[in-house]
């Protein structure tokens, strides 16, 4: 689902995926100096609260060197917060490549273009966890 919307506000979208997580990026031309990432309607310094979250979702804009030219709009569900914050870099990577192909060589040189298929091992039953089995005692 990657699209490029032509009208008054010309935006590309794209999605990114983590695990169950599923992030919606629409990337807008940025019309003031201060971009921004908004992310379920609030900033993604409010929604993604360790540092370590808001590096991974601007690494992007950060390996391009776009800051402040560009303003993202991401509806992301599904998953845990890490999930999510790897979700939108995923979707802002695509988004990027959607609006311009000579940043895909340096995006997926960077691992932002591929998706983490990595999912939960379900249980088995008889078992703990996955794999953790039962406490074993001798007697």
């Amino acid at each position: 689902m990657i699209a490029e919307k032509s009208s008054q506000n010309k935006y590309f979208e794209a999605v990114g995926r983590r695990k169950t997580a599923v992030a919606r990026v629409r990337l807008f031309k940025a019309s003031s100096k201060t971009s921004d990432v908004e992310v379920n309607k609030k900033s993604y310094k409010d929604y993604f609260v360790l540092p370590r979250q808001q590096k991974t979702v601007v690494a992007p804009f950060d390996l391009l060197s776009l800051q402040g030219t560009l303003k993202a709009t991401v509806r992301v569900r599904g998953g845990g917060i890490e999930a999510q914050a790897e979700a939108v870099r995923h979707g802002i990577a695509r988004a990027l490549v959607v609006m311009d192909e000579a940043s895909k060589k340096r995006l997926q040189r960077a691992s932002f273009l591929t998706r983490d298929s990595r999912m939960v091992e379900r249980k088995k039953y008889g078992l703990k966890k996955a794999r953790r089995a039962p406490q074993w005692n001798k007697r």
